[in-house]
């Protein structure tokens, strides 16, 4: 019978050690590692929630005309975009009339930018997208009222 030297016993012995912090190590990433992305999908939910209660507070406020359809399409479109969803829907086409104004108007300045610009020309940026208002006002609501559908 064919024994091990010393040294082959010693090696298998460091072998087996290795092997056993290696596992040890990849066993306490892999823990981590889902820990971690339980973290991530928690601060994703509840991120989502508070997305999708502003989502419905802003499509309230559009339905009942407490908020100018143009502001609340400008809005919603960033709102909607920012949800982060495995299965995301193409909100662009099932919302058309909020991206169709969001899309005409979102090179308009708002807040303290509108500030840097001549009257004149501020007053044409308004008439402008009040015309958008007036031509999309049908779209734009039917879309908030499927949202509210969609988000209840």
């Amino acid at each position: 019978m064919n024994e091990l030297p010393l040294w082959g016993w010693l090696t298998i012995a460091i072998a087996i050690v290795i092997v056993a912090v290696l596992a040890f190590i990849a066993g306490r990433l892999l823990s981590r590692l889902k820990q971690q992305n339980q973290r991530r999908d928690q601060a994703i939910e509840k991120r989502n929630e508070r997305l999708h209660e502003s989502i419905v507070t802003i499509a309230k406020s559009v339905d009942q005309g407490q908020c100018p359809l143009s502001e609340g399409a400008l809005r919603l479109v960033v709102l909607l975009d920012l949800r982060v969803e495995v299965n995301k829907p193409n909100y662009t086409e099932r919302y058309q009339g909020l991206h169709t104004m969001y899309e005409r108007i979102k090179h308009m300045p708002t807040h303290e930018a509108r500030k840097k610009y001549p009257k004149a020309e501020i007053r044409q940026l308004d008439n402008e997208r009040e015309g958008y208002e007036k031509e999309l006002e049908d779209a734009i609501l039917a879309d908030v009222r499927q949202i509210l559908k969609d988000f209840s």
